[in-house]
């Protein structure tokens, strides 16, 4: 994220707010290569053919967001972070689509290093994911935010901190404690 003129995007972003229609046009060039990276990374942990690609994941993602009305961007990584949240829905929309057994009842595989579940081969698990995520949301929206952000959107811990507005260590520990929960979580059943 690095790469890009930070300073134009967020002049995009606040032309998106006041209500410049050819602001998301504009801003589609300057977020492309990223949501990309993003959706490449998030994807890279899927099974070979997966029949959801990382441009399609870019575009759908993109769609959806340009539909979203009363968000006041704050910089990219606000728009990043929130990228990542949709990029979690249309993977869980997607496996909910490509469930065939029971939900929940499929064997999770979850490591304690890092959230790696595909999304076909394990659409239940996806799905008991996006449910338990749901859970500490409502436990602890910060680090359900962490999380999503990371194994959603692949954001390194700087780019979340930037984004929520706290620290690195902050998120360091978020995330040590969500990963713990959702360790716990996922493999309960």
């Amino acid at each position: 994220m690095t790469h890009q003129p930070a300073a134009e995007i967020t002049q995009i972003l606040r032309d998106w707010n006041d209500g410049d229609e050819g602001a998301k046009e504009r801003l589609m060039p300057f977020v492309y290569d990223e949501l990309k990276r993003q959706a490449r990374l998030l994807m890279s942990r899927e099974r070979p053919g997966h029949t959801l690609q990382p441009t399609a994941l870019v575009h759908e993602a993109f769609l959806r967001l340009s539909e979203q009305t009363g968000i006041d961007w704050q910089n990219r990584h606000h728009f990043y972070g929130i990228a990542s949240r949709l990029m979690r829905h249309v993977l869980v929309d997607h496996a909910r689509l490509h469930a065939t057994e029971k939900r929940g009842r499929r064997p999770v595989h979850f490591s304690i290093e890092d959230v790696q579940i595909p999304v076909e081969e394990r659409a239940g698990s996806i799905l008991f994911l996006d449910e338990a995520l749901g859970r500490l949301e409502e436990i602890d929206a910060k680090q359900a935010r962490v999380v999503e952000m990371r194994f959603f959107g692949g954001m390194s811990n700087g780019e979340i901190a930037d984004s929520l507005g706290v620290s690195e260590r902050t998120v360091r520990r978020e995330w040590d404690a969500a990963r713990l929960w959702l360790y716990r979580e996922l493999n309960r059943k």
